[in-house]
């Protein structure tokens, strides 16, 4: 079995530890707490018939906040970051923050996410999406639990190719 590291990383409030719970324990919690440092867990899914381990850490504050350890990042073959599409304020600093992740680790996977999907319409989302710089294939809502498994499938299946 493969095993990867993938980090979950963006703003504060976006949804990171939400998306965490969903996945690992397929759970949400209206309760916001603060991410401290990291936290970490392990889950194996099966992709494309072949069963993969995701590492999932997620890390609290932003991607280039100098409070997170460039430690954190070391080793991932995958990072998911995270924005909030009701707060333009979060993704306002999305393409320094990728291009820190891209020098960071030129080789990882990197998914761009908007969470939160269940707080707008489909037109809203469509609006944001096209008006970002960065390509953001799938968005999620932690919440419903929509495309959270979807998302971690694809990136899971991309982790494989590289491998």
């Amino acid at each position: 079995m493969v095993s990867k590291k993938v980090i979950l990383t963006g703003n504060f409030g976006v949804g990171k530890t939400s998306l965490f719970n969903r996945f690992v324990y397929d759970r949400f919690s209206d309760k916001y707490l603060t991410t401290i440092g990291v936290k970490v867990n392990k889950k194996v899914t099966q992709v494309n018939g072949e069963e993969i381990s995701i590492l999932l850490w997620d890390i609290a504050g932003e991607v280039s906040q100098d409070k997170v350890p460039v430690s954190y990042f070391l080793g991932a073959a995958g990072i998911i970051y995270v924005f909030d599409l009701t707060r333009p304020l979060t993704f306002e600093n999305m393409d320094r923050d990728i291009e820190h992740l891209r020098q960071l680790l030129p080789d990882s996977v990197i998914k761009i996410v908007g969470n939160k999907k269940d707080l707008l319409s489909e037109d809203e989302i469509n609006k944001i999406l096209e008006d970002l710089t960065q390509e953001c294939k799938i968005t999620t809502s932690a919440k419903e639990g929509t495309h959270v498994e979807d998302l971690f499938k694809e990136l899971g299946s991309e982790l494989l190719q590289s491998s």
